[in-house]
């Protein structure tokens, strides 16, 4: 019984030294790398057409604008932007979306919620990163669909629908760029 302790103690102590040994940077090289290639494997089963692109590949972001204006207003720090957006899944399963037909189409219809165009400041905390980025190569009135990869995303961190280190697409619609100013320090 003494000696079966000690082996699993050792067993445990051998365990726990390994774990210790994970380079969390390795760790993320590798979700990194994955999701790289499960974006690459959806954009050649499901081609998305764009007047104009933006690609990088390193990251792992990709955009495909479905609606340029070249003449729309730019977006920059301090502004406030409204926007209409759907986000899904590589499945193509729709998680959120501010659009209440699209919301009823896809199953995730609720009755508590008000289905609006989103507004927020860009460079204020915003929870994707991914998303904020898309924007910020956006002008008003432009329409884009942007796929990056879980860092830019959620990261391992599951929220609601959305499982741990999920690549994600947003089907973004810029309607509105509110000139604004940076905040006193």
């Amino acid at each position: 019984m003494k000696n079966r302790l000690i082996a699993i103690a050792a067993l445990l102590l051998v365990a726990f030294s390994w774990v210790s040994c994970i380079d969390p940077d390795q760790t993320e090289e590798v979700i990194l790398q994955q999701d790289k290639e499960e974006i690459q494997k959806y954009l050649q089963e499901n081609p998305i057409v764009g007047v104009k692109e933006y690609k990088e590949e390193v990251e792992g972001f990709y955009m495909f604008w479905q609606v340029s204006n070249d003449a729309g207003l730019t977006v920059v720090r301090g502004d406030t932007v409204t926007v209409n957006y759907t986000g899904k899944l590589l499945s193509n399963e729709v998680f959120d979306t501010s659009l209440e037909q699209v919301a009823k189409d896809n199953g995730i219809f609720s009755s508590s919620r008000k289905y609006q165009p989103l507004k927020f400041r860009p460079g204020f905390n915003f929870a994707i990163s991914g998303f904020e980025f898309a924007i910020s190569l956006m002008k008003q009135g432009e329409k884009a669909t942007v796929i990056f990869p879980s860092r830019l995303g959620y990261g391992n961190q599951p929220q609601g629908p959305v499982p741990a280190n999920s690549p994600l697409i947003f089907e973004i619609d810029l309607l509105e760029v509110k000139k604004g100013s940076l905040p006193n320090p």
